[in-house]
């Protein structure tokens, strides 16, 4: 008989086993769990402040959903429909979990948030910053771009990583210390950083872009300060940083940008970037 329903655990090698052919077949949509399972299998549970959870929903023998939460970050789905939302949101709330918020693709994250209410009494509310995910048609670097050159931060150049996602974290209200001391347990660490430099050496842009993995390859951190904007720097270290991602093999480059910021959506279009799906976060607030 074929198995249906939820299968949980805290072995991210047995989620992997069970749903890694799932997530690579779309990994665009999968971006935030392939990343963070990943994440995990390389540093290891002890590494994170709540134990790893990861979820997979087979129905009629075949993986049609999953999910990963690791306290007291969001918990992260993949598309689900309502009554699959709803699913889920009944067993975490029979087996005792409470997560705090959810995150991922609108249509899904509403329908949990929805389910999640009608389970436990909890009150979603929406989170002010909603994103949109692009994925990379053809690259198109910006012409005429900006004088200057690309520099790869190498691992001697820890200070300048650390200051400018410092930087790039208090922009975005990223609630988290980026530190030479927190550095490697924060979502940083991983990455490999471009900075784009002016004639004189003057550092005044930064992209960065997540390992190779499932054949793709995000985009993230880009950050130019406020005074340094509308010279072009951000489309110029972007497209190099997007480049670099094609050359290390990435059939897709993916990223992420703010729906409510239109220069920075204007920029990864003129690119080359395309919408992909729009994601959105809910808040729980507990009942009572």
């Amino acid at each position: 008989m074929r198995s249906s329903g939820w299968y949980l655990t805290e072995d991210v090698e047995a989620f992997l086993a069970r749903a890694g052919g799932f997530l690579r077949a779309r990994p665009a949509e999968h971006v935030m769990q392939l990343t963070w399972a990943e994440r995990v299998r390389l540093r290891g549970r002890g590494a994170f402040e709540g134990a790893p959870v990861f979820g997979v929903l087979e129905e009629e023998g075949r993986v049609s959903g999953t999910f990963y939460h690791l306290p007291p970050r969001a918990l992260g789905l993949s598309p689900l429909t309502p009554a699959q939302a709803d699913s889920l949101a009944a067993r975490l709330a029979d087996l005792g979990h409470a997560p705090v918020s959810v995150g991922a693709d609108h249509a899904t994250a509403t329908a949990f948030a929805e389910a999640w209410h009608r389970h436990t009494g909890a009150t979603p509310k929406l989170r002010d910053v909603r994103v949109r995910l692009y994925r990379l048609g053809t690259l198109t670097p910006p012409d005429p771009h900006p004088e200057g050159r690309a520099r790869v931060l190498g691992a001697g150049d820890l200070d300048e990583a650390v200051f400018w996602c410092g930087e790039f974290a208090k922009a975005v209200g990223e609630d988290v210390t980026v530190s030479a001391g927190t550095w490697p347990g924060t979502r940083y660490a991983d990455k490999r950083y471009t900075l784009w430099e002016t004639e004189d050496g003057t550092p005044v842009s930064v992209a960065g872009m997540n390992p190779l993995i499932g054949g793709q390859i995000q985009v993230d951190v880009v950050y130019t300060p406020a005074h340094l904007r509308g010279h072009g720097y951000a489309a110029a270290v972007s497209a190099e940083v997007s480049r670099a991602a094609l050359a290390a093999g990435a059939r897709e480059v993916v990223l992420f940008a703010d729906r409510s910021n239109p220069t920075s959506n204007a920029l990864y279009q003129r690119l080359g970037y395309r919408p992909s799906s729009d994601w959105s976060g809910y808040d729980f607030v507990p009942a009572g």
